[in-house]
């Protein structure tokens, strides 16, 4: 049973940081492509960076620069890292996942997703 659970988010003044973490389990493969997305209120849905287990990273280009991935293959654990959160930030953060020798990137599609995890920055 693949499952993929966020946790990490909060409320949070402008200009802090905050590291989300997507723990990932019900895995049959040891190479994965995972990626993370967002939500803001009344907003669209759009992604943010995409890892495979290697850790070869992809980031959206509007979000370089104030978000790191990273993974923990150990574990299958993927993370968030957010700096200088500003009210914008405001949105439901959401981790994704697929299984298997694959092409990793923000385009793909992914068959798993977990229920988010809510940051609200004021």
């Amino acid at each position: 049973h693949v499952q993929l659970v966020e946790s990490g988010g909060c409320s949070v003044k402008a200009g802090g940081s905050l590291r989300l973490s997507c723990l990932m389990s019900g895995m049959h493969y040891t190479s994965y492509c995972a990626g993370w997305y967002r939500q803001p209120p009344g907003g669209i849905h759009e992604g943010i960076a995409a890892i495979d287990r290697d850790g070869t990273t992809q980031y959206a280009d509007s979000m370089e620069g104030r978000f790191t991935i990273s993974k923990d293959s150990a574990t299958y654990r993927v993370y968030l890292q957010i700096y200088d959160l500003n009210p914008d930030d405001t949105a439901m953060y959401s981790c994704a996942a697929k299984w298997g020798p694959t092409y990793c990137g923000l385009a793909i599609e992914f068959p798993y997703w977990g229920h988010g995890t809510q940051v609200t920055v004021s």
